[in-house]
């Protein structure tokens, strides 16, 4: 099991080297430009200061920047730290969300996926602007600007069926959600899905979750207020995606969140209608709104988070590893993130 941090402040940069010498195996950004620092300048900065960790985007949005500059800026990077880097790729919740617009539909994904995946490998590729194809291709890489000789692997973001069987057609590997995107015995059956229809094998492909951490101390329990200040912003952070995945698609909210949905939708549509897109995302992994603290339950806990004492968590990761999950990263809170990583390191990554 490989084990990563986010890491999206660039007051925050010394977190990453900080988690290096904790022995984590790789570090991603995310890509929310008003909510977080800017991608490209954060991850060139900690190629600069770390020798080992790997760095990724954790995920980069179509909807933010042409194909073509999103390869060139990885590849910038891995001219930083050839080697060291994964570009990491979804149809963008948040980032879009907060500038209310949605994301990228599954057939725009697919083929943002494809001209980076081409890009990348050196290839040509047809490349469709404005309504014009034309060949694109990096051009004059002998003067050495990015660095396509070191592989750059291509982590894609699934969280429903659709998107995951396309990281089995195009990816080097997957970043799915627990739970969001269901277990891992159905991630992997999709992505095998989408490998046969595309006739490859899924040698090397690797599956990575976000997921929700809940490391109780001795004597804790699930109602108090450190517990809840913990887990409660990454738990809301999935309450609030699926928020507007059900208002777009009409789906029945899943059975891990049915405890708190009618309570949580009356206090939603009560905000002013002209801000309320911006107010759902306003605290996405960074904090508990105090306004939604009520809504972090011992039942939604449960639900939603890899919780207990040290040991019970080593072995929920081992289960998590034998379904077939070789990497996992934890979005912490902000002003304890230096706190429980080191915890984490300490007592659950020493015992794996």
């Amino acid at each position: 099991m490989q084990f990563g941090v986010s890491c999206g402040y660039v007051n925050d940069l010394g977190f990453v080297t900080h988690a290096e010498k904790l022995g984590y195996d790789f570090a991603w950004f995310p890509d929310s430009p008003l909510m977080r620092s800017n991608i490209w300048a954060m991850m060139a900065i900690a190629a600069q200061q770390t020798q080992r960790i790997r760095l990724g985007t954790g995920l980069a949005i179509p909807g933010l920047r042409l194909a073509p500059v999103a390869a060139n800026g990885i590849a910038t990077i891995n001219r930083l730290a050839p080697g060291r880097v994964f570009f990491g790729t979804g149809t963008g919740n948040t980032a879009m969300r907060t500038m209310g617009q949605r994301p990228a539909r599954v057939a725009e994904f697919k083929e943002y996926l494809r001209v980076i995946r081409a890009l990348l490998v050196g290839e040509e590729t047809e490349y469709t602007l404005n309504g014009a194809t034309h060949s694109v291709r990096f051009q004059n890489t002998h003067l050495n600007y990015i660095d396509l000789d070191h592989k750059i692997p291509m982590m894609v973001g699934g969280f429903g069926p659709r998107a995951q069987g396309l990281a089995g057609e195009l990816g080097d590997g997957i970043v799915t959600g627990i739970p969001r995107g269901g277990s891992i015995a159905k991630v992997r059956a999709n992505v095998e899905r989408g490998a046969k229809a595309a006739g490859r094998t899924l040698e090397g492909f690797e599956t990575y979750a976000l997921a929700n951490l809940l490391m109780l101390e001795e004597g804790e329990t699930l109602t108090s207020e450190r517990v809840i200040q913990d887990c409660g912003p990454a738990i809301m952070a999935n309450v609030h995606y699926l928020v507007d995945f059900v208002r777009e698609t009409g789906a029945t909210p899943p059975d891990y969140v049915q405890p708190i949905w009618d309570d949580y939708m009356k206090f939603h549509m009560s905000r002013d209608e002209a801000t309320r897109h911006m107010k759902l995302h306003e605290s996405h992994y960074s904090y508990l709104d105090p306004d939604e603290a009520r809504f972090i339950t011992p039942e939604i806990i449960g639900n939603f988070c890899i919780a207990g004492r040290p040991n019970d968590i080593v072995n929920q990761l081992h289960t998590l590893e034998e379904e077939g999950l070789t990497g996992i990263v934890f979005s912490l809170p902000a002003d304890s993130a230096f706190r429980l990583t080191e915890d984490f390191a300490r007592n659950v990554i020493a015992n794996m």
